[in-house]
């Protein structure tokens, strides 16, 4: 029975010895797999004002507990977004160093290298629902005057637009100048955008949305008068200002206008050359 006792206390104590040992080498010695999290990080060295694509960007596993602030796990929550300072490869892309595609860093670097942003006044707000970034429209103009002297034409054709909405204010008095109407931006030339700033303060400029798969343009016609809604409106306004005479006034006018007509004389019946020595003479029968 003691032999037994022994046997057991014995085999307890190599037992409490290998459970300390795997806890001690476990705690101390063996490497710990931690938790970790995808971040999006840079794919190369880029410098500030670059437009994120998603080539630019990759995927790399990062542990939960050293995650920095501002992490992004997710690519297409970082493309078409602007670097606010420069990045070097495998470095994290953090949102506070990140534009919003929406603010005005964001949209001054997705303009293209020799175009201009121009922004356009919009009353239709049905239209303004259906006219989104990115989206290509037509630019008409009309030149307002009396019935004969409007028209319309379009000056633009298959324009891109930047963005839609309405002005954003600061809360200062300078927002009371800012226009109370939605307006659109579009990107175009500079050439473009001086024929569209005459055309702004010379009369109406509306936009027509177009299908972005038709990019053809139409060769420039001349411009839509009041004869493509009424052809037969200058003939009536023609007779409308002509002068109105009484029928028997009318006669009386062409009656006098004959009365005071030079007569013509009336043709000799007959011309008789008459010799008189070195006298010629003309007798004149009638």
């Amino acid at each position: 029975m003691d032999r037994q006792k022994k046997f057991l206390i014995f085999g307890g104590a190599w037992l409490s010895a290998l459970l300390l040992t795997w806890f001690l080498y476990a705690n101390t010695v063996a490497p710990k797999a931690e938790k970790e999290a995808p971040i999006v990080v840079a794919a190369r060295d880029m410098p500030l004002g670059t437009l994120l694509q998603a080539s630019d960007l990759k995927l790399v596993r990062y542990p939960v507990r050293g995650l920095p602030t501002g992490a992004i796990t997710e690519v297409k929550a970082a493309t078409g977004r602007v670097l606010l300072y420069p990045a070097n490869t495998n470095e994290p892309v953090l949102a506070q160093k990140l534009s919003a595609a929406t603010s005005a860093e964001g949209l001054s670097s997705t303009i293209e290298p020799g175009y201009r942003a121009v922004s356009v006044q919009v009353s239709d707000t049905g239209m303004l629902a259906m006219i989104q970034p990115n989206s290509r429209v037509d630019v008409l103009f009309t030149r307002p005057g009396s019935i004969t002297e409007a028209s319309t034409s379009t000056i633009l054709q298959d324009v891109k637009v930047l963005s839609n909405g309405r002005p954003q204010g600061t809360g200062t008095a300078a927002d009371a100048r800012l226009p109370r109407s939605p307006v659109v931006t579009l990107v175009l030339r500079p050439e473009e955008a001086e024929k569209l700033e005459l055309a702004r303060n010379q009369g109406k400029i509306s936009l027509s949305l177009r299908n972005p798969l038709d990019t053809q343009q139409t060769a420039a016609g001349a411009p839509i008068t009041d004869d493509a809604l009424d052809p037969t409106l200058a003939d009536r306004i023609a007779k409308a200002r002509a002068p109105k005479t009484n029928p028997a006034d009318r006669k009386a006018w062409e009656a006098l206008a004959r009365k005071d007509m030079p007569k013509e004389p009336e043709k000799p019946r007959a011309v008789v050359d008459v010799y008189r020595g070195d006298k010629h003479v003309q007798e004149i029968f009638r």
